[in-house]
């Protein structure tokens, strides 16, 4: 059971001064991103393109399939459109083609010069193959590097080693842009590099970076914007959360997801067009199709889900799963739920044959790459980061790989396996109100690095649980926080079923979130973690 935590009382005076500690080295401007060049091999990259430019040479970019690699893929796109020149871009299809510029892509490609997107640090094999036939790879992501590199033209990666570029937590899209600010420099042309603020912040928010520093003005100079740009995609987004402002939690719970149902169900391709529609009309077309194919991922992925539960061993601390032709979309949401649900580390693969391929999921401060890299002998590849990570094996092995997994997992220290729920403080009823919104919106935009800030409720009074959703899956819970109060709240539980308690009373942890509907605007609870259960 979940130890209570401590919590004082706060009002908004002691909130804002604890939100503030989080800034003690104040706010970074647009004018703080440290200048491209320091990117190692930024400069040499830029100028290879640029002469490419120059030469009419033909130009293939290759992009990924999430919600980074297709923005990065779109930013580009209308990058070269601006120049103008006829940039070919080719985004994998995850079924087909498999991740990044794999030697399956290049097969498609007939090319002089060949860069990545958000893709490529461990892609050695395409590095030969585009040696043998004449082809420059420049290569720009910002995964984490082996110690040896592909012999490409050019590697830009700010996790390098000998790169300089003192930001080292940015997305692929932001390695994007400040290779094009460099190729515009090269090509002494004149194209506004803010202009993809808002593609820059559906990445940086998407790819869970920590929203700190440069990611932070980005972010919210990118949810300015748009509200207000022109860009179809940008009018459709608006439209479709339909609010007085955007925040990063609606980018990460309602637009990612159905840009990232594109390659995890069909084709990437669908979310590039959407970001890329030069008309409202096909803007909206491309939208309504991404809507369709995330009613399917949720389907999908709760099947596989329940098919995942019954295959975990409850023994080990890093739980592996795998089965017969689950889609490979959607495993690393899954992977989610079991971390989510047993609080351990997981991997999910879906076997294909003799092979499986999966996606990892960890939690604490259990660094999966780590792990999984200690098994590299019975991997076919693998790549990612501390928090995530994709890998491919021979599925006749995946027993062994588990138990290696999980020797190796039992060294580590019992605390790193714990998520560390910081909870500011309990709040009275009475201080509940828009003007604390109005507290916490100073701060935003929330998510990895700056956490939306969680209160405490202790033994609140349950009211009423009413069910909601098309399958009940959903629960509202009105709440009166202290008995003495008048006031009740309203507090969201998705993807919880709840009933009333035998005592009526609940202890949980919650946020805060600005309601607006029918015109109205209220403050409602969100649940993150009930204690006591």
């Amino acid at each position: 059971m979940p130890k209570i935590p401590d919590a004082p009382l706060l009002d908004k005076h002691s909130l804002s001064r604890l939100l503030r500690e989080r800034f003690a080295e104040g706010f970074s401007r647009l004018s703080d991103i440290p200048p491209p060049h320091l990117l190692h091999h930024g400069e040499k990259a830029a100028k290879r393109i640029a002469e490419a430019v120059r030469n009419g040479e033909c130009i293939v970019l290759v992009g990924d399939y999430d919600v980074d690699g297709v923005s990065a893929s779109a930013l580009c796109s209308l990058f070269f459109s601006q120049i103008p020149y006829p940039l070919k871009t080719v985004i994998p299809n995850r079924f087909s083609d498999g991740y990044g510029v794999s030697p399956n892509i290049l097969k498609r490609i007939d090319a002089d010069l060949v860069f990545t997107v958000d893709n490529g640090i461990n892609a050695f094999e395409a590095a030969d193959i585009c040696k043998e036939r004449g082809i420059d790879l420049v290569i720009t992501d910002h995964h984490t590097p082996s110690k040896e590199l592909p012999d490409a033209y050019a590697v830009v990666d700010p996790k390098l080693e000998g790169c300089s570029y003192p930001f080292k937590e940015i997305c692929g899209a932001q390695v994007a842009w400040l290779l094009m600010a460099l190729v515009k420099k090269e090509l002494g042309i004149s194209v506004d590099m803010a202009q993809f603020m808002d593609l820059l912040a559906l990445a940086v928010i998407a790819d869970v970076m920590p929203l700190v520093g440069i990611n932070r003005t980005i972010v919210q100079a990118g949810l300015k914007q748009m509200m207000t740009s022109r860009r179809p995609s940008s009018v459709i987004i608006r439209e479709f959360i339909n609010k007085s402002s955007i925040n990063s939690e609606d980018i990460g719970f309602q637009i990612a997801p159905r840009l990232n149902s594109a390659g995890r169900l069909e084709d990437a391709s669908i979310a590039f067009e959407f970001l890329i529609a030069e008309s409202e009309e096909k803007a909206f077309k491309q939208f309504e199709l991404l809507n369709r194919l995330n009613t399917r991922r949720k389907e999908m992925e709760a099947d596989v889900t329940e098919e995942a539960m019954a295959k975990v061993n409850e023994d080990d601390r890093i739980i592996v799963v795998a089965g017969e032709e689950w889609n490979e979309g959607v495993v690393g949401i899954v992977a989610s739920r079991l971390v989510s649900r047993f609080g351990r580390p997981a991997i999910v693969l879906s076997i294909n044959g003799d092979r499986a391929k999966g996606s990892a999921r960890s939690v604490g401060e259990v660094n999966i790459y780590d792990l999984i890299k200690s098994q590299s002998d019975m991997l076919d590849k693998f790549g990612g980061h501390k928090m995530a990570a994709g890998l491919s094996l021979n599925a006749a092995v995946i027993d062994e790989f588990r138990i290696a997994l999980n020797r190796k997992a039992d060294k580590l220290h019992p605390d790193d396996f714990l998520v560390k729920e910081e909870i500011l403080g309990r709040l009275d009823g009475s201080v509940i109100d828009l003007e604390l919104l109005r507290v916490i919106d100073e701060f935003e935009p929330y998510g990895e690095g700056n956490p939306r800030p969680r209160f405490l409720a202790e033994k609140a009074e349950v009211l009423s649980v009413k069910l909601l959703g098309a399958d009940r899956s959903h629960s509202r819970v009105l709440l009166r926080l202290q008995s003495h109060e008048r006031c009740t709240f309203d507090l969201m539980a998705f993807r919880k079923v709840l009933s009333v308690p035998k005592d009526r009373t609940m202890t949980c942890s919650y946020t805060l979130n600005r309601n607006e509907w029918g015109g109205k605007v209220s403050v409602q609870l969100m649940l993150e973690k009930i204690y006591g259960v």
